[in-house]
């Protein structure tokens, strides 16, 4: 195990508080109370200049979240075992990620959306580089962060745009030509949040 597989797992087995869209908004409408249940792959990798965490954008022509920045994840279906085998099966079908290449590491608590969502990120560390296989059905782009970057607290801003006649407020991390903001951002937050500065 390297130095900082040891300090991500010491960070995950403090308890870290959830995460919601709300917090930003109390108060903010929502679309409804049920809760669909979704995983994401939080994937990292180690590189020649340190550690990277790996993101989508999503295809343009998609109906939700077109050309957003995301973790390889999605909605749970019938077939999966549980959150963690939602993780990695849309991690494979999104990137081409064999699920065998993935050491896990632990969870991060439950991320609530304002589209009903709740969002389960699971820590995954890649032994293995693999070649990457985008499908273009959902996913326009595969692409790597420094986790340096996302685990400072100072690089991630609040923001605010209109939805839906309401003006809501988020947090984004921009990284190079990146907007990651939303519910990724968030969950970043909440990493380095738990983790610190690397």
């Amino acid at each position: 195990m390297i130095p900082q597989q040891a300090d991500i797992l010491r960070a995950l087995a403090r308890p870290g508080g959830t995460s919601s869209d709300y917090d930003l908004n109390p108060g903010a409408p929502g679309l409804g109370s049920a809760k669909k249940e979704a995983g994401v792959l939080v994937p990292l990798i180690e590189r020649p200049s340190g550690v990277h965490v790996v993101l989508t954008k999503r295809a343009a022509h998609l109906s939700s979240h077109p050309g957003q920045i995301a973790f390889p994840g999605g909605k749970r279906d019938a077939g999966d075992a549980d959150i963690l085998a939602t993780a990695l099966r849309e991690a494979h079908e999104e990137t081409g990620l064999d699920p065998s290449l993935v050491q896990i590491l632990g969870q991060l608590p439950a991320h609530e959306t304002v589209t009903g969502f709740n969002i389960v990120p699971t820590i995954g560390w890649i032994r293995t580089p693999w070649a990457v296989k985008a499908d273009p059905g959902e996913v326009a782009e595969v692409f790597e962060v420094p986790l340096s970057h996302v685990m400072m607290v100072r690089n991630f801003q609040v923001q605010s745009r209109y939805w839906r006649g309401q003006r809501r407020s988020y947090y984004c991390v921009p990284y190079g030509p990146y907007y990651i903001w939303g519910a990724t951002a968030r969950i970043l937050r909440g990493l380095a949040d738990q983790l610190g500065p690397l």
